[in-house]
């Protein structure tokens, strides 16, 4: 993958087997956001190529790989500031994989009783721990197959780093949830 013409990503191979958890590790400018920008297609690999579930995707449109159960809670959570939570989580609410338990608002309070507390509450006064959850949520209801982390703990305290590991291992526990 490049920006431009300096090529930023050499050499990547990566697999994820259904119900994994895969932690991408390096410092900061070694790849991880290029490469979960890659995987969504919002970053194009100029050589290789990008399969989910057997099927090749880095052709295709962003909005195309989201539908195939692709989700990411980016760096910098990207919350819907002057939205409430509630409308932040049903503005992501899809059942793309015709789910016999799809994630709703009940399931994601389940997980973060805090967003129940704060649903009618503007996104921009959560606390970054708060957005963090929201984002995470978000995702959830756009029920994916596969969901990306990227820089998870950025900007949080440590209680709240713990939290925030902790759901994502329960996500893959109790969920099967497929993580990277």
């Amino acid at each position: 993958t490049a920006y431009g013409s300096s090529q930023v990503l050499f050499g990547v191979s990566l697999a994820i087997r259904e119900g994994e958890v895969v932690t991408l590790l390096g410092r900061n400018g070694m790849g991880k956001t290029t490469t979960v920008r890659s995987l969504l297609g919002l970053t194009r690999a100029h050589a290789g190529t990008v399969r989910f579930r057997g099927e090749r995707i880095d052709a295709l449109a962003p909005d195309r790989i989201a539908r195939m159960g692709l989700a990411v809670v980016p760096e910098g959570r990207q919350i819907f500031p002057n939205l409430s939570v509630q409308e932040n989580l049903r503005a992501f609410g899809a059942n793309r994989s015709a789910s016999r338990e799809p994630w709703t608002l009940e399931r994601v309070y389940a997980l973060f009783p805090r967003l129940k507390e704060r649903s009618e509450q503007r996104a921009a006064t959560l606390s970054g721990g708060e957005q963090q959850m929201l984002a995470i949520g978000r995702a959830l209801m756009s029920r994916p197959r596969l969901i990306m982390f990227d820089e998870p703990s950025m900007g949080l305290s440590p209680l709240l780093v713990e939290q925030i590991f902790a759901a994502i291992q329960r996500l893959n526990r109790e969920q099967g949830l497929t993580i990277l």
